[in-house]
């Protein structure tokens, strides 16, 4: 009888640990899960080759930006950087615009500018999963798959931030090379 009452609680206890999920601690899980599912094909359907272009701009200062991130064969081989509009008031001209190739990619020169980190969408994806769409108090998370079921929102933002205040990404495209 005790052996019996014994697995019993068990079977009980197992279920109710499997019934519990992560969810309670990543936002937009399901989402997610589809958006990856699509990249990981297009991924395959690409050879790991494609460009994708980071937008970002201020509300602050009022102009914007993209970086376009170009990979081949699943290594970064350029990135790309343009300030959109509105800063030609505010910035160097050498600075509205440059290109680092394979060998420069993310070089210190260009570290305090609003460009994206170079990145590959294998990374973009693991930082969604485990940085940007984790539950926290006094945030609210954005995730969006615009781009044929591929990321194009994905992050968040602190309650009560006056101006840019997003942490995370935003991709405007995403297409093979």
């Amino acid at each position: 009888m005790k052996n019996r009452i014994l697995i019993i609680t068990l079977l009980l206890l197992s279920s109710i640990i499997s019934s519990c999920s992560s969810d309670d601690d990543f936002n937009y899980q399901s989402d997610f899960e589809n958006s990856h599912n699509a990249w990981l094909i297009f991924k395959e359907s690409s050879n790991n080759s494609y460009k994708y272009v980071v937008s970002g701009g201020s509300v602050f200062t009022t102009y914007g930006w993209e970086t376009t991130i170009k990979v081949s064969n699943g290594v970064i081989i350029e990135r790309a950087f343009r300030y959109t509009a509105g800063a030609e008031d505010f910035i160097p001209v050498e600075q509205l615009e440059w290109t680092e190739n394979e060998n420069e990619i993310n070089s210190p020169e260009y570290e305090n500018t609003s460009a994206s980190t170079a990145l590959t969408l294998d990374k973009i994806y693991e930082k969604a999963e485990h940085e940007w769409l984790i539950k926290r108090k006094g945030a609210t998370s954005y995730f969006e798959s615009e781009n044929n079921g591929l990321i194009s929102t994905c992050g968040y933002t602190k309650k009560n931030c006056l101006d840019d205040c997003f942490v995370g990404i935003t991709i405007k495209s995403i297409e093979t090379l």
